[in-house]
């Protein structure tokens, strides 16, 4: 008998013959790789009232940079941060706007927050008997078997009608805290031997709050603490329909899918290194530019440091500078901009000056590397994702958590599109590929191969 990882590697070349397309072709052919043209304008796919990104401006035909700008519902979500200024349940509101499409009135909101309160609930045993059965360290890969899993659990899981779809949904936005923190506490027992400890949540305490006292032995937090977390849940909470995960989230909606399966085929996608793993190789860089910067103070040496990065001489020898540019913005990212204040806060709070001093530096000399280096003009300017993972490390939050966080807000934005792809589209997805078979080959008996 083969052994199948031997057998494997031997056919893998095979698979990589038959799989090889000539980059020309796809020019040749007007194929939109990525969905995406040769000046990385997204094809227009479909339509949403969700949210809107702007990153350039048309002056007199000409597209032109502009300072980044998302909106949800309509609402700068600059405005709807510092509306929120003092205020508890900021992630409750920017649900509730995402999925309704209106800001919440004081007793709507405080409904809101019940309704998401009462759905933290998981059904009995299913922590001992799904979450902490097969721990890894891959937490996204633990979530996504326990929402699987929970689909056993719901006489209607394929019930369409749009009532059941909101009802499970926000069903899920519960659970997803509990999801991401007692698979980590299952992990870190079994394979790092550590204590185990399942906390559970406190309904009247916001869905940030809990998230911070399911994850923590002693429960505690501070007020900064959970309003920092809450505002990089709102800013993480939607992102356009063509992000990899929401695209995912309305091509398997489309089919005819039930809500459980659409919203872990999300999680596959945004588990991917080039979705949402950013800030966790933002951290990486930033652990190798302090192992090999002697004075991370001194601009000259990490400036000299970063153009090694860029060169592809140092760190992954990929030549990037993690959490500079975006795909879709140019001069800034709005989410960047206005979080920005709340890690200076919390770098103070937590004595992490030296390091926030670190990001300053590298924010400020980046865009000049970059330009000088790659000869980019197009704007590079730092991402949500470079001061992201600074933020969760403040907050003591294990890495393994970084992107099942990511998720934790996003779910927000899948469900909204889930139900908009329900009620407008009620068509399939379905690109075209051009084949490049040409002319067909006669069968060929096994005896004569």
């Amino acid at each position: 008998m083969y052994r199948i990882d031997k057998y494997a590697e031997k056919q893998a070349e095979l698979c990589t013959r038959s799989g090889s397309i000539e980059p020309e072709l796809y020019s040749k052919y007007g194929v939109k790789r990525g969905l995406r043209d040769l000046n990385g304008q997204g094809v227009v796919t479909g339509l949403t009232n969700i949210s809107k990104i702007t990153s350039f401006h048309e002056v007199r035909g000409e597209l032109l940079p502009c300072d980044g700008e998302l909106l949800y519902r309509g609402y700068d979500v600059c405005d709807l941060i510092n509306g929120a200024a003092g205020k508890d349940m900021i992630y409750e509101e920017g649900a509730y706007l995402l999925l309704f499409g209106e800001l919440p009135t004081i007793e709507q909101l405080r409904e809101f927050h019940d309704i998401i309160a009462s759905s933290m609930t998981l059904p009995s045993n299913f922590t001992r008997d799904v979450i902490m059965k097969a721990p890894d360290a891959d937490i996204m890969c633990t979530m996504t078997k326990s929402i699987l899993t929970l689909a056993s659990y719901d006489e209607r899981k394929n019930d369409l009608e749009i009532p059941n779809v909101l009802r499970q949904s926000i069903r899920l936005i519960g659970n997803f805290p509990m999801l991401a923190a007692y698979s980590f506490h299952a992990y870190n027992y079994y394979k790092n031997c550590e204590s185990m400890f399942v906390h559970r949540p406190d309904p009247s305490l916001s869905l940030t709050q809990n998230f911070l006292r399911l994850l923590r032995p002693d429960m505690q937090f501070t007020e900064l603490e959970a309003r920092t977390l809450d505002v990089a849940f709102l800013l993480h909470m939607e992102h356009g329909g063509g992000n990899n995960s929401t695209f995912t989230t309305r091509v398997v909606t489309s089919s005819g899918s039930d809500t459980y399966s659409a919203i872990a085929a999300a999680m596959c996608s945004l588990k991917g290194s080039r979705h949402g793993g950013a800030n966790l190789m933002v951290m990486q860089m930033m652990d190798d530019i302090r192992r090999n910067v002697s004075d991370t103070d001194d601009e000259e040496e990490v400036e000299n440091y970063l153009t090694k990065i860029v060169r592809k001489e140092a760190f992954d020898k990929k030549g990037l500078i993690y959490g500079m540019g975006h795909a879709v913005y140019s001069l800034s990212d709005p989410r960047e901009r206005v979080f920005r204040s709340y890690v200076e806060k919390l770098a103070g709070e937590k004595g992490k000056e030296k390091d926030l001093r670190l990001y300053e530096s590298i924010e400020k000399l980046a865009p000049a590397i970059i330009a000088r280096e790659r000869k980019i003009y197009k704007g590079v300017s730092p991402n949500v994702d470079f001061y992201s993972g600074f933020v969760y490390e403040m907050l003591g939050i294990p890495r393994e958590l970084y992107t099942p966080i990511f998720s934790v807000a996003r779910i927000v934005g899948w469900s909204a599109h889930r139900i908009e792809e329900l009620v407008a589209q009620n068509k399939i997805i379905r690109p075209a590929y051009k084949s490049l078979i040409g002319e067909k080959r006669a069968y060929v008996g096994i005896e004569e191969r």
